[in-house]
């Protein structure tokens, strides 16, 4: 029997083989599939519309579809079970999937098609979903290049390949540094200030390590530990100059992300010039609800006006606490979140290591699924026996009624081969196919402190809302009814307001009514008591001025960065942020800072030109969320009216249509202000 008979991969089971495929079988795989799919495309588009039009679309579907699928398991076990042979299997992988996926957004008979498809009687019969579908590939067809020249299409498809060499490339240089690092202590003294949980996470660090004492590594919940709690500032400023330069000019030079990021930016503009746009920042915006640059620009800054005076009188404050409290003249980028702990301690009475006990991460699944199934009527069951790539990982359905509507896998905790951060991502997208409806499967992935010993994993209140605010994603992937690939779930929505479901399942973590449905003292089972929820609440603003006005900063340099005409170095990376940072912060990081040679959001994530999605997102969700506010957190007209309007309905129509359509109105930014404490 032949390897590729043998492939579990080209089986395409229903659930990924994620325990039984190696690296080389997933390399022949994607070759053979894009094989494979490149002769069903030219036999699709040679038989031209010879039957319905619409089972002509299906079929193209189900040709992406089945490379999407292949794709899928790849992609995330080298996010999550990182090793040096699947790298080398996906970046080479990666090349020839950009390389198709060129070649088809430049292939004129599949446009034509298209266009056939679109021109043809039976359009008008069309669903909604499949119509839109057709215009979004027309859509797609220009940009990738469709009208250009010959030579200039041969130059798209050169500059989207290094494009995805440089991600990738990027992508990998953060993994490296974050792991590559670590702070050896031998003299507990130095470790003063640290919760005990994390100084055990230290000393199973330095074990794994085969060194004594203790290790303080960069994985985030190390580091937040070190910077929130840690009393030696020595140790502080340790830590957070080794995370603030992560893959610069200070490391290795291997992994110095510096020419990555001005070639990154050199290629984006080059591809807008191709396509005829004034530069990158414009055409991001083809597939974002906001209609212009100036749009997007004035909608940061307006808001960047209004938070800052907030910010700068919480910077102010902050400054005398530490030096009056904590004798610190001169308050350092490595001393906020410290100094912060401890103001918030003094003013609330209140400490993130005082309440993780009451929200051990079973517990808040738990009440996660009962909010969810109070809001949209479903019910989340635990699945056996389905191949997950680590022990950590488990798998859920979603039912109605008894009818199972999706799954999800699920892996809660950091590990040494886990890219950094918190994500939603699709496994399967739910589509009709000829054997009946293919119900969406949704990953799930956050990088929180596994459990210890006999003490389960406890969650900061941050991840508690981490959690809520991926699990809103997964909704919106899992909860479709529309049944078109395209537009199905998450595909299709515009990246400014794919956002929304996340942001907005976020709101209810600090509802009262929930904070007893998700917590529960991992030793007594006690809800949080009454008074820590009252001085929670109280604390729900603490710095929330200087939150924005950060989040403000990140998507301002972004956009800016992607407005500019040509980067020639690393420099004028630095000048961009550092003007931003003068227009609208309060706390301007050492010179040494290098956050953008880290920032993967928009050099390997996808959000380029895109991070001020966050919050335009975060106007909707807030106004979203204001309609509950208003008929009751767990209404369930208004959760019925959130689900037909909003999470059912994917991409299949107009973002700003469908918000009317729930909200009455057009959005408006008052809710987002008063929930961010900025106005009453």
């Amino acid at each position: 029997m032949t390897q590729l008979a043998t492939n579990s991969l080209l089986l395409d089971p229903y659930f990924p083989p994620f325990n039984e495929f190696t690296p080389a079988q997933a390399q022949a795989a994607v070759v053979t599939v894009i094989a494979q799919n490149r002769e069903a495309i030219d036999a699709v588009v040679a038989a031209g519309l010879n039957r319905p039009a619409v089972e002509v679309l299906r079929e193209l579907e189900a040709i992406d579809d089945r490379l999407s699928r292949l794709w899928s398991p790849i992609g995330h076990l080298n996010a999550v079970q990182n090793s040096e042979a699947l790298r080398k299997v996906y970046e080479a992988s990666l090349a020839e999937l950009t390389q198709y996926g060129s070649d088809m957004g430049q292939h004129q008979g599949l446009y034509e098609l298209y266009s056939q498809i679109q021109a043809s009687p039976e359009f008008s019969d069309f669903s909604q979903a499949q119509k839109r579908a057709v215009e979004l590939a027309l859509r797609d067809f220009t940009l990738a290049g469709i009208a250009l020249a010959p030579e200039q299409q041969a130059q798209f498809k050169a500059i989207k390949k290094r494009l995805s060499e440089l991600s990738n490339q990027f992508s990998n240089n953060v993994l490296d540094a974050t792991q590559g690092w670590h702070l050896h202590v031998t003299d507990e003294k130095q470790l003063a200030g640290l919760p005990g949980n994390a100084k055990a996470q230290a000393r199973q660090a330095a074990e794994r390590k085969g060194l004594d004492g203790w290790a303080i590594t960069l994985d985030f919940p190390a580091y937040l530990a070190a910077m929130t709690f840690a009393d030696d500032r020595s140790v502080r400023e340790a830590v957070y100059r080794a995370y603030a330069t992560r893959a610069s000019e200070f490391g290795p030079r291997e992994r110095d992300n510096s020419a990555h990021i001005v070639e990154l930016l050199q290629l984006r503009s080059a591809l807008a010039t191709l396509l005829g746009y004034e530069n990158y920042a414009e055409l991001s915006l083809a597939k974002k609800m906001a209609d212009s640059s100036a749009r997007v620009t004035d909608f940061l800054e307006d808001l960047a006006e209004k938070s800052k005076p907030v910010a700068h009188q919480e910077w102010q404050h902050l400054q005398a606490f530490a030096q009056q409290y904590l004798h610190i003249d001169n308050l350092c980028a490595w001393d906020v979140s410290y100094a912060a702990e401890k103001l918030k301690q003094r003013d609330y009475e209140l400490s993130q290591e005082e309440l993780k006990p009451y929200f051990p991460a079973q517990k808040v699944l738990t009440g996660l699924y009962s909010v969810v199934e109070k809001l949209f009527n479903v019910h989340v069951e635990k699945c056996a026996n389905i191949a997950v790539w680590h022990p950590d990982a488990e798998v859920f359905e979603i039912k109605r009624q008894g009818k199972t509507l999706a799954y999800f896998y699920l892996d809660l905790y950091a590990r040494s081969d886990k890219r950094g951060g918190a994500w939603m991502d699709d496994c399967r997208v739910r589509r009709a196919t000829e054997n009946g409806i293919q119900l969406p499967i949704a990953y799930l992935t956050c990088n929180f402190t596994p459990p210890l010993g006999d003490t389960p994993s406890l969650l900061s209140f941050d991840e508690v809302t981490t959690l809520f605010h991926e699990f809103g994603h997964g909704l919106h992937h899992m909860l479709t009814e529309i049944d078109v690939a395209a537009v199905s779930g998450i595909n299709g929505v515009p990246w400014d307001a794919v956002e929304l479901p996340s942001q907005f399942l976020e709101n209810w973590c600090w509802e009262p009514e929930v904070i007893g449905l998700i917590s529960g003292h991992y030793q007594t089972g006690t809800a949080l008591p009454r008074q820590l929820l009252d001085k929670m609440l109280k604390a729900k603003h603490f710095h929330t001025g200087m939150f924005m006005v950060r989040q403000l900063e990140f998507a301002l340099f972004d956009f800016r960065l992607h407005q500019l005409e040509k980067v020639e170095n690393i420099a004028e990376v630095q000048a961009c942020l550092d003007q931003v940072r003068e227009q609208v912060s309060v706390v301007i990081p050492p010179d040494f800072n290098r956050f953008q040679h880290s920032f993967s959001h928009i050099f390997s994530g996808g959000y380029g030109a895109g991070y001020y999605s966050y919050k335009w997102a975060e106007v909707l969700s807030a106004d979203a969320f204001s309609k509950f506010e208003e008929e009751g957190i767990f209404n369930q007209s208004t959760g019925q009216a959130f689900l037909r309007n909003i999470l059912s309905q994917g991409g299949s129509r107009d973002a700003l249509a469908l918000f009317k359509a729930y909200r009455g109105r057009e959005p408006q930014v008052e809710a987002l202000l008063r929930h961010s404490g900025i106005r009453a």
